[in-house]
């Protein structure tokens, strides 16, 4: 017991001094702009105060693009359980464009949305035909 006590003691002076780094309360990183292009958002602190700024207009409303204020930057969402296959396109007016397949409720990788627009379109396969349903800008 006197020397798990000592292990104790030795460990917070440790992390007390700087000599051992503490884990991070939060592993996400921060973005801004353009250093968010082709990331994940849900990696990314962007997540964090994302809002839905636009929505699809065809027949299925199956889109939602998502914008992050403090990171500047775009992604879109399936409001619909997609099907295996499915994918989404997010580009910018700036020609910056990125594809992500998957299924369900899935999301794109990011885009910059900083002094440009942004938008985001999702093709899916039902019923034997292909469906398109694309956002508009933001």
């Amino acid at each position: 017991m006197k020397h798990l006590a000592t292990v104790l003691l030795g460990t917070g002076a440790l992390l007390a001094g700087g000599l051992v780094a503490a884990p991070s309360a939060s592993a996400a990183t921060h973005c801004l702009g353009s250093s968010c292009n082709g990331l994940n958002p849900g990696k990314t602190t962007c997540a964090a105060d994302a809002r839905t700024v636009a929505e699809g207009a065809g027949p299925v409303t199956a889109m939602e693009l998502r914008y992050s204020p403090s990171c500047r930057a775009a992604w879109g969402r399936f409001r619909i359980s997609a099907p295996s296959g499915s994918k989404i396109v997010i580009k910018n007016s700036r020609g910056k464009q990125y594809t992500t397949y998957g299924h369900g409720h899935f999301y794109s990788v990011m885009v910059s949305d900083r002094n440009v627009k942004a938008w985001a379109c999702g093709t899916w396969k039902a019923h034997g035909s292909d469906n398109v349903d694309c956002t508009g800008s933001y």
